[in-house]
Parts: C-alpha cells; sequence; structure tokens
C-alpha cells in the first residue's frame, strides 16, 4: 500500500508488523520509504502533481 500522509499507528503497521509478516513468509528485503509529507522535497512533488492535474479544472466546469 501506499499513503501520501502519515500517522503514527500506520508507520507502526507498516515499518514492524508488515516487515515481520514479510519475513515470516519467506521475504528478504523489506525496504519502509517515509511518508512523502516527510521532506520538503516530497511536499514539492505533491504540490507539482496536483497543480498540473488540476490545470484548467476550474476553468473548463465554468458555467457561464
Amino acid at each position: 500500500p501506499g499513503f501520501v500522509s502519515d500517522c503514527l499507528e500506520t508507520l507502526e503497521e507498516i515499518a514492524e508488523q508488515a516487515a515481520e509478516s514479510f519475513h515470516h513468509n519467506g521475504g528478504e528485503k523489506f525496504t519502509h520509504i517515509p511518508c512523502l509529507n516527510d521532506s520538503a522535497e516530497g511536499m514539492a512533488v505533491l504540490e507539482h502533481v496536483v497543480r498540473r492535474e488540476l490545470a484548467g479544472w476550474l476553468q473548463g466546469n465554468r458555467q457561464d
């Protein structure tokens, strides 16, 4: 699963419980990537994507 924002419960579940389950079922290399809102760079990526995807949306839905 992917999350754009974090919460302590989710971080604990991913970092600990999912890793344990992964290894228990034969997984060898588990990687936990911090949530995107953990850095200014990550937030810049989100802003870029949102602005790109919403560009012109409001103008396109106007009913004058």
